[in-house]
């Protein structure tokens, strides 16, 4: 059901809130009116970007603008590289964490920001209901296939691993305290897995054999997370387990035929989607859900990031030179054009300390691309005024890093962070430095390739081997 009202105020909001390109918020306004509750429910941004022929950078814009006018709900999701399983799910970044346990595949991963946590979207149940809303009412199918399991995990010949396990699914229901389900499955060679979808209760029977005439009924007792069942030979044919729910709470409880006892899932890969760390890296999500906080202590990983840090040579004589208010003032808009310049690669500035700006980027690429682009953005303000005011110096390095909360910020800590702002220091005025860890990325060498490159060896303080560092200087005009 859809709320007329409230669906053409947020819209109207939507509309408002930036200049889009040409019907981007029509294409969304018929997702919300036509689109099937499969898919208002946790929308993939990217793949709404590729059907849609939409910018993907733009269509993360226009989720998030959407969760900010109350179109959308937002979910951080912590997602099992082996079967796809949502293993958990968490409407605030503050409340996500990194350990996690999958019941399907009973493992244990660490999740990192750019691997196995992914950002989605959900219609608000203010402006159209859909029944994910109460998952406690859902059929135990579409539990399982839509509410547990992503179509995002891709097998090797290109089916989606969700749409393979139905074809594996002998039995599915929903079993009530107490009850006691009769669950017949004609079982083939091979084996039957019996499976508590919210738990690690499970059984896991080889069958192989000749059937037997009148085989007995296979006692199961499901119990606060655990599975005790006999232990019989089973053989092809006809098999009823007697599936007793001693617990207090539901169980969803599925059984599944798998073609050898010695089954292994082949691996996965995964369809493009929003990870948390292209999120963290975006300037809307930075700018608009400022009390998004990371509550672990020990933060969050982040395995790949590119981090551009800017200062200013001189600035101290120009505020003395000009006052400290036409400074200010200048200083600000030359911010203004290193943000604009950020985020036109992809990336997004994490803070400013002073004359001097800190952003991270996706990609080295981009990262390059930008600091190009502040470079020239910074002399373009100079040719406006009587004289050189503006100098920038840029530092560039590429590594793993923790994302944290620092002073009520999102923000980024480790070595990493402390080598860039170390090369930014190593740059002369106008001079961009870059490590050998940005030089060497993909797309990097190509870039760079017009402009004067000088390679130096550098010893950071803190690091205990010298460093190579690129020079990039301006093209003699």
């Amino acid at each position: 059901m859809i709320d007329e009202k409230k669906l053409e105020e947020r819209l109207v909001a939507l509309e408002a809130a930036k200049s889009w390109s040409p019907r981007v918020v029509s294409r969304l306004e018929m997702l919300l009116r036509s689109g099937t509750d499969e898919a208002l429910y946790r929308i993939n941004p990217i793949q709404f970007a590729t059907e849609k022929s939409i910018a993907e950078a733009e269509a993360i814009d226009l989720f998030l603008h959407g969760c900010m006018v109350g179109l959308f709900d937002m979910d951080w999701m912590l997602v099992c590289p082996m079967c796809s399983d949502v293993v958990e799910s968490f409407r605030s970044l503050r409340k996500l964490h990194t350990h996690f346990h999958c019941h399907l595949c009973q493992s244990d991963y660490d999740a990192a920001l750019d691997d196995y946590i992914a950002v989605t979207f959900t219609v608000s149940p203010a402006v159209r209901s859909i029944r994910f809303h109460q998952p406690d009412a859902l059929s135990a199918w579409d539990f399982v296939f839509h509410y547990k399991l992503t179509p995002g995990g891709i097998l090797p010949d290109g089916v989606p691993w969700s749409e393979a396990a139905k074809e594996l699914v002998r039995v599915l229901t929903r079993i009530e305290p107490g009850s006691v389900a009769n669950l017949e499955v004609d079982a083939a060679e091979g084996a039957l897995l019996g499976q508590d979808f919210e738990s690690d209760a499970q059984f896991f029977f080889p069958v192989a054999g000749r059937a037997s005439a009148t085989p007995s009924p296979v006692p199961v007792m499901l119990d606060s997370g655990k599975c005790v069942a006999a232990t019989p030979d089973i053989a092809p044919g006809k098999v009823v387990f007697e599936v007793r729910n001693a617990g207090k709470l539901p169980v969803v409880f599925g059984i599944l035929q798998l073609p050898m006892a010695t089954f292994q899932r082949p691996k996965l890969h995964f369809a493009p989607a929003l990870s948390g760390k292209r999120l963290l890296m975006t300037q809307t999500f930075r700018d608009f859900f400022r009390s998004e906080v990371i509550s672990a202590t020990e933060g969050i990983a982040v395995l790949d990031v590119t981090l551009v840090f800017t200062d200013l040579k001189g600035s101290t004589a120009l505020y003395e030179r000009i006052g400290d208010l036409n400074a200010y003032i200048q200083v600000q808009r030359h911010f203004q054009h290193l943000l604009d310049a950020t985020v036109r690669h992809n990336g997004a500035v994490t803070k400013t300390i002073g004359d001097a700006v800190m952003a991270a980027f996706l990609t080295s690429a981009d990262a390059v691309r930008a600091a190009l682009d502040m470079r020239e953005a910074v002399d373009q303000l100079n040719r406006d005024r009587p004289q050189r005011d503006f100098i920038l110096k840029i530092g560039v390095h590429r590594g793993a890093s923790i994302a944290v909360t620092l002073n009520e910020r999102l923000d980024y800590f480790g070595q990493t962070v402390n080598i860039a702002a170390r090369v930014q220091n190593l740059a002369d005025g106008d001079e961009i430095c870059i490590t050998e860890e940005v030089h060497g990325a993909p797309s990097v060498a190509e870039i760079i390739a017009p402009y004067p490159v000088a390679r130096s060896e550098a010893q950071l303080k803190g690091v205990s081997k010298a460093m190579s560092v690129y020079h990039l200087a301006r093209v003699a005009s």
